[in-house]
């Protein structure tokens, strides 16, 4: 379990250690993560995320899902971007790509993993539900739909992802201007959302979580910890 003054600290040094670079500049080697596309035998999905690029890195999160087939020899991810908008006219870029880059300097963490026959499962589920997703042709930093929003779509849409995105990931509750109510990102419970401005999160597996202005905070009583903005989880890992 993590302490408040570990997270302190880390927090510290996330805000001390901001690149000047460019995007340009930043870095998006592998950090190894992931097992070699050449060594697997089997279907995979993860889920991975990481600071944002720059400022917005203090505060949030920037999420993707990656794959690949048994038959296949390079791992498929999919994302959201502002810049995919400008370039090809969708938020949503499906490529073949290493999936554990660091997102411009900063360090992937490994969210989910499946794999097996399991994996096959979401993996057909995932390219119906891209094709279909209802904000690809639009972006938002604040409160959303951006890159959280899609990866928690995902999520809420595929049973077989039993998990939630950490509360530093801003946008990740909007559910667009005409639905306010949705299932829990674990399907243990429901989410009630604004706008993705205010509203709040009841699930057996994500506890409580209130969402002020895009902001998250709230109490995880299955993996007991708190949820916090910035800081992100103050307890136990999330199971």
């Amino acid at each position: 379990m993590i302490t408040l003054k570990q997270r302190l600290i880390i927090i510290l040094l996330l805000f001390s250690s901001c690149s000047s670079r460019t995007w340009r500049e930043a870095s998006r080697e592998s950090v190894g993560i992931a097992p070699k596309a050449k060594d697997l035998t089997e279907d995979i999905v993860q889920i991975y995320y990481a600071r944002a690029f720059s400022w917005r890195g203090y505060f949030g999160i920037h999420p993707w899902i990656a794959w690949k087939k048994k038959s296949e020899s390079s791992y498929t991810v999919a994302q959201v971007t502002a810049w995919n908008i400008r370039r090809e006219g969708t938020a949503i870029r499906v490529e073949q790509d290493l999936p554990d880059r660091k997102w411009f300097d900063s360090d992937p963490t490994i969210l989910y993993e499946a794999r097996g026959k399991k994996a096959g499962v979401i993996i057909k589920k995932l390219k119906k539900l891209i094709k279909d997703y209802p904000f690809k042709d639009h972006y938002r930093v604040w409160p959303g739909p951006n890159s959280n929003t899609f990866v928690a779509t995902m999520i809420r849409e595929i049973n077989e992802f039993n998990i939630e995105l950490p509360p530093t990931a801003i946008g990740k509750d909007y559910l667009g201007s005409t639905t306010l109510l949705a299932n829990s990102a674990s399907n243990t419970g429901f989410t009630f959302s604004a706008f993705g401005v205010l509203g709040f999160t009841l699930g057996l597996a994500e506890g409580i979580e209130f969402n002020l202005f895009g902001i998250h905070f709230g109490l995880d009583l299955y993996s007991p910890a708190l949820k916090l903005p910035v800081i992100g989880r103050l307890g136990f890992k999330d199971l």
